[in-house]
């Protein structure tokens, strides 16, 4: 028996404290270990991690890559790894890799079976994918089921033919059915993070509001705090409410700062949308139990009538370079606006865009590049101004070429009473136009109805021993 169905037979169930250790806000970023061995002290009956989340925009879902750093990745996959064997509690992972599609899950899976090996582990490994094929959301566009999420377009084939990589967002479901093939370890491609922190509790029997209400609070470890950190994050549920403690001492869960959270990330402030129905805090209660932590009541789950899934997709734009210059010359920033359009005007007459198509953007920080709001409503310049200049085009040398040419003539562009013909902008380093990589953009972001989401993310076990994997769909 392996550590999902240890915890089953032990009894464990509502009515019992069931302490849930949420390790890592996004795994990969750098656990605090100090907390974290804090947390593995308190003997959790299950370690969670968030691994991912389409925060940090759509090129790592479009590219295959990680945002994270390979060591720092293979740094915290072995503590949590090695901290639940040692304990023999259930690891659960969810998004791996950033942004949860296969490359991602194969490149954690690497990472996870090369610990195994240098350690001499061995244990049992559910793995659950996430990627849809184009095929198959086709037929849920053309039978009119599914839906934008926000400013963008009703799915097409050409727009799915156009996708890099494309996932569906999990819910709860899948878990449970990774947790009934009794596994020590479960890592799934891409997941609504409440999901990887609530599946053990559901599958348990536990209070499915107060579950979920709990683990979109804690899967973002002590984000939720004062002052607010990454550090391990405690939550212990029993009956219909749930307690949080912060595995660093300097930080406390308070009413105020945990209610502040239960919004976080969220466009209505009562109810939680998830695959399988939604939550309501409207009714919710928050009070401290003690300087440091705070307890937890009062949500409603309300099941769904039919399950949604989330689809994320992203297409390449194109090969981006950028250019980095600013300056604290008063007449410059006053006539900012104007000398980027004239600017834009004389690249275009020198490289003209319809022979080669490329989109040239200015972002004017100091001067509204970040507001969505009015920036100058006093009336007052900035003292200084930044100048990040990104062109997308076809090619990286194409690109490079327009931020190469438009760096010449920003840097000695004439406006009636410039009194220097040269030093208006200054550049932080040399060269100031670098190639960026590739561009995507998120072309998906729909969802879809399903009558069984079974298909759509299978599960596979493995037996991880050494250099060996065997390794079974079911």
């Amino acid at each position: 028996m392996n550590a999902a169905g240890r915890l089953r037979a032990s009894g464990l169930g509502p009515g019992q404290e069931i302490r849930v250790l949420a390790a890592s806000g996004q795994l990969g970023n750098g656990i605090p270990e100090k907390a974290f061995r804090a947390g593995l002290a308190r003997n959790p009956h299950v370690i969670c991690c968030d691994m991912g989340s389409i925060d940090p925009g759509p090129a790592y879902l479009g590219s295959g890559t990680m945002a994270t750093s390979p060591e720092i990745t293979r740094r915290d996959l072995d503590l949590v790894l090695t901290g639940a064997l040692e304990l023999g509690v259930p690891l659960v992972i969810g998004t791996a890799g950033t942004a949860g599609a296969r490359p991602h899950l194969e490149a954690t899976l690497t990472f996870v079976r090369d610990i195994a090996f240098k350690k001499n582990l061995t244990f049992r490994m559910a793995v659950i994918e996430a990627d849809i094929l184009g095929s198959e959301l086709n037929k849920y566009a053309g039978a009119g089921r599914s839906r934008p999420l926000g400013d963008i377009a009703a799915l097409d084939a050409e727009t799915i033919g156009r996708a890099e990589h494309i996932v569906g967002q999990m819910g709860i479901g899948r878990f449970q059915a990774a947790l009934e093939l009794d596994p020590d370890v479960i890592i799934a491609g891409r997941a609504c993070d409440t999901a990887v922190f609530a599946s053990v509790p559901w599958w348990l029997g536990y209070d499915k509001a107060a579950s979920l209400h709990m683990a979109k609070i804690i899967e973002c470890t002590s984000l939720c705090c004062v002052p607010g950190g990454r550090d391990a994050m405690l939550g212990t549920l029993d009956g219909d409410a749930f307690t949080l403690e912060s595995m660093n001492p300097a930080r406390a869960n308070t009413p105020l700062s945990v209610a502040a959270h239960s919004l976080y990330e969220q466009a209505d402030p009562y109810r939680i949308y998830e695959p399988e129905g939604v939550l309501d805090i409207s009714s919710a209660r928050y009070e401290a139990v003690d300087e440091r932590r705070s307890r937890v009541s009062g949500a409603i789950w309300q099941p769904a009538a039919r399950l949604t899934v989330k689809v994320e997709g992203a297409e390449r734009v194109g090969e981006r370079a950028i250019l980095c210059a600013a300056s604290c010359d008063p007449r410059v920033i006053e006539r900012a606006e104007t000398i980027v359009e004239e600017v834009r005007t004389t690249v275009a007459e020198i490289i003209p865009p319809d022979a080669s198509p490329y989109d040239l953007i200015f972002h004017v920080y100091g001067k509204g590049a970040v507001s969505l709001f009015e920036t100058q409503r006093s009336g007052q310049q900035p003292s200084e101004v930044f100048f990040l200049v990104e062109c997308i085009a076809e090619t990286a040398a194409r690109a490079k070429a327009v931020v190469g040419v438009t760096k010449q003539f920003l840097l000695h562009h004439g406006f009636p009473g410039r009194l220097s013909t040269g030093g208006n902008i200054a550049f932080p380093f040399t060269p100031p136009e670098l190639t960026a990589g590739t561009a995507y953009r998120f072309s998906i972001y729909h969802l879809i109805e399903v009558e069984d989401d079974a298909e759509l993310f299978p599960v596979r076990v493995e037996q991880v021993s050494g250099r060996q994997a065997d390794g079974a769909v079911l």
